[in-house]
């Protein structure tokens, strides 16, 4: 981070773009892809059966892994949560 960007940050002036090398929660997991796989209408939905909230990358890295793999396991037809991230992300990718 440059210096620049850590004082717009800093000051709350940060503006926010997407990066396209790094695709939305939304839209990795949108309601198509979590409605197939699991018993939930969206990725916000799964995530509040088992009691988490993220919004981010950041906030879903900062969920304990094993506890994310066995909510999965449970709430969907994935064994854990890369089985998940890596088929939402070759369906992505087959799309995009």
């Amino acid at each position: 981070m440059s210096f620049d960007e850590l004082l717009k940050d800093l000051q709350g002036q940060k503006t926010i773009v997407e990066d396209p090398n790094h695709i939305s929660l939304g839209k990795l997991f949108n309601e198509a892809f979590i409605s197939r796989h699991s018993n939930s209408a969206s990725f916000d939905e799964l995530l509040e059966k088992g009691n988490f909230q993220a919004k981010s990358w950041e906030e879903i890295d900062n969920i304990l892994e094993e506890l994310l793999d066995r909510h999965i396991a449970r709430e969907t037809d994935f064994a854990n949560w890369k089985a998940m991230l890596d088929t939402a992300t070759k369906e992505y990718n087959g799309k995009s």
